[in-house]
């Protein structure tokens, strides 16, 4: 089968079969919408984010109250907002056989077109499934380029599914509203990551915009050539697309939820880090040496060394290690003006060595191992598995610790419980805007 006839049957299967019947599905559906919801909130509380909330809100206005916000949205906007919060501190979660992360893709219009349109929860987390489910499969065979990023790229595809789900909930207006997309698949650079700029956090905005309007022109009957993803994956690829993976199976069982903050390749040493610490001990100052051997993939998108922003740190194998081993986490304190003029994190940093895992690479797998030289003891600690892999599945306990950790600082302990209890909790029936309160 075609790449265009396989993502014609999982969107009749998408929309012939309820997700929400599975029960893990269903559960999986909510930790996403909640761990996103989190991620958006935590962001409000930076300056450039809050800045950004504020201009939309006078630009571009409407009905969309969003938590943390002061200014009701239009849902285009809305979307943009939510996307480029949910990013922002490199916490939210992704798919490691896409190389990406389609439930922040799916999740912004799905969200934004759900408390415009007076939706309810069941509608909502049938349409994240659905552009997660989308978004997968295409982040799984249109692999970007060196020197590209897969943030708004294929991602657009998957705000597009979901947000066609959310207004029409017809297959054939997907599918229309998704080949609107590959007509204009957006060419996103991993140039401001190693600039230190935070240009690439709009790209998930664009994607998410994007797709709520391929949705809407769908939905009103502008039309789309068929073979579109066929012709994007010429120009693109240089070739076919491959194959997709078929109908019946779904992604999302298979997506990672992060326990840190930071681009999910920096995991593996960072909990080699905490391993080590909890064997030997916080007190980093006898160590003066230290290597980590990784996959060849972590290499080439976080290999940024000494980094002097935020967003460089994020994408750092040797900041989110060195900050592990001092603090003990690696959250979005690890990114402030403090941390990142710690001088022991700083030294720590500059200690790393890094070094190709053939067998890892060879392999296609994840991992990391760490030799820390500390006196005269050499001590090797590795991880092939972080919180979140597959066989790992986050449990609600720990997704709404961290809902809470992000969210009250912003919106409240009080506010902050009661969006979790929602999202986890209320009946399918339940608005959205009920699930979502912003007082």
């Amino acid at each position: 089968m075609t790449a265009t006839s396989t993502l014609d049957e999982v969107l009749r299967w998408l929309h012939a079969d309820d997700p929400l019947v599975d029960a893990a599905v269903h559960a999986r559906a909510r930790l996403l919408l909640l761990d996103t919801m989190g991620c958006f909130v935590a962001a409000l509380a930076k300056p450039e984010p809050a800045a950004f909330a504020r201009q939309l809100g006078d630009l571009e206005p409407g009905r969309v109250e969003l938590p943390g916000t002061s200014h009701a949205l239009a849902p285009s906007a809305a979307a943009f907002l939510i996307a480029l919060g949910a990013c922002w501190d490199e916490a939210c979660e992704g798919l490691a056989r896409a190389h990406g992360r389609p439930g922040l893709h799916a999740i912004p219009p799905a969200v934004a077109l759900g408390l415009a349109e007076a939706r309810d929860l069941a509608t909502t987390l049938r349409a994240i499934i659905t552009g997660y489910e989308v978004g997968g499969r295409m982040g799984e065979a249109l692999r970007i380029r060196p020197g590209m990023h897969v943030d708004g790229a294929w991602g657009a595809l998957a705000a597009a599914a979901s947000a066609s789900r959310m207004l029409s909930g017809d297959a054939a207006a997907g599918a229309t509203a998704i080949r609107t997309v590959a007509c204009q698949v957006p060419f996103s650079l991993y140039a401001p990551v190693a600039a230190g700029a935070t240009a690439r956090n709009t790209y998930v905005g664009h994607g998410a915009a994007l797709g709520l309007m391929a949705a809407v022109a769908a939905s009103a009957g502008v039309t789309a050539p068929v073979d579109a993803i066929a012709a994007y994956g010429e120009l693109a690829l240089g070739g076919p697309v491959p194959e997709l993976t078929p109908a019946g199976e779904y992604l999302i069982l298979e997506g990672y939820l992060k326990p840190f903050a930071a681009v999910r390749h920096v995991h593996y040493g960072a909990q080699c880090a905490l391993d080590w610490r909890a064997a030997h001990g916080s007190d980093t100052g006898p160590i003066s040496g230290l290597k980590l051997e990784i996959y060849d993939e972590a290499i080439q998108y976080c290999g940024n060394r000494d980094p002097q922003s935020a967003i460089q740190a994020q994408f750092s194998l040797s900041w989110g290690l060195a900050h592990a081993l001092v603090a003990g986490d690696l959250g979005p304190e690890a990114y402030t003006d403090a941390a990142l003029g710690d001088r022991e994190i700083r030294r720590l940093e500059s200690l790393v060595e890094i070094e190709v895992d053939e067998a890892l690479s060879a392999a296609e797998s994840r991992g990391a191992t760490l030799t820390v030289t500390a006196g005269d003891m050499e001590t090797t600690t590795a991880v092939t598995t972080v919180a979140g892999d597959p066989g790992i599945p986050p449990g609600e306990a720990a997704v709404r610790a961290k809902f809470s950790r992000y969210a009250t600082p912003v919106v409240g302990e009080d506010l902050a419980a009661r969006i979790a209890d929602g999202v986890m909790g209320a009946p399918l029936d339940t608005a959205l805007s009920s699930v979502l309160p912003t007082r």
